[in-house]
């Protein structure tokens, strides 16, 4: 699989925000790319001061922030192009679900003038940030995580399987052609995994670092997903794979495989 540097760097780091460490073997086996070539470009962020090299990988540097504001900071500009996609999607008198993570949340300026529109979410930020008169927010309740601003754990999954009919936008922290779609994190992937299962369709949400390597954690096969938002057109294979699952790519360009 090829990939800019750029793009494997992108990779690498959210990797490595996501899980704290990461090893040049499983990288280089993520990005189908030589260990030679995983050095260099951690070489190239330790420089930079986004990681710290250690022996046999990289971690986060020992001031590292977890924070939503953090994420929030990476790939901006990809994040607001998606945002503005996934919104176009969305119809007045809509129920959906949005998760928590920074590219949902650029789905948030494009929907504040909809009417009717109703949205679930575990994300205290995004139900401050969808104060609207023509909005109504389902807020879940749950174990909260105040660096993200939001709920998970049982009490959330609970809450969430109550609720039907609703179209789920979900962020994914990587893609793998066998191992589905993934999360960084056990209790992201639960609730993420149980609003998919619960909705009448579900919309992925990923920028193009997120199709080199997959996170740690599984959410979903493929046969729950109907479309996938990206911000740039995806590697070949990736477009092969995901018209024989019949799912719909959507990006700026707005071509369109069926």
């Amino acid at each position: 699989m090829s990939a800019t540097t750029e793009q494997r760097r992108d990779s690498i780091l959210s990797q490595v925000y996501e899980s704290g460490r990461v090893t040049i073997k499983n990288l280089a086996e993520g990005l189908g790319v030589s260990q030679a070539t995983v050095r260099r470009d951690i070489r190239g962020l330790a420089q930079a001061g986004q990681v710290e090299i250690v022996h046999g990988g990289a971690t986060l540097p020992r001031k590292s922030d977890f924070s939503f504001r953090s994420k929030a900071m990476r790939n901006i500009e990809a994040k607001r192009i998606i945002g503005k996609l996934a919104a176009q999607l969305v119809s007045q008198g809509d129920l959906i679900f949005m998760d928590s993570g920074t590219t949902c949340f650029q789905m948030v300026p494009f929907l504040k003038a909809r009417q009717g529109l109703s949205i679930i979410a575990n994300s205290a930020r995004l139900a401050l940030e969808l104060d609207s008169p023509g909005l109504s927010v389902i807020l879940l309740g749950g174990q909260y995580r105040p660096a993200r601003m939001d709920t998970v754990g049982p009490m959330a999954q609970a809450a969430l399987e109550q609720l039907r009919g609703y179209r789920a936008f979900i962020g994914v922290d990587g893609l793998s052609m066998d191992f589905g779609l993934t999360a960084g994190d056990i209790d992201s992937a639960a609730i993420y995994r149980q609003a998919i299962v619960n909705s009448r369709e579900s919309i992925l949400l990923a920028d193009h670092g997120k199709f080199l390597s997959p996170s740690l954690f599984k959410i979903a096969d493929f046969d729950k997903v109907s479309k996938v938002i990206t911000d740039s057109p995806p590697p070949a294979e990736w477009q092969k794979f995901l018209k024989d699952h019949n799912i719909s790519v959507i990006w700026p360009e707005k071509e369109q495989i069926d």
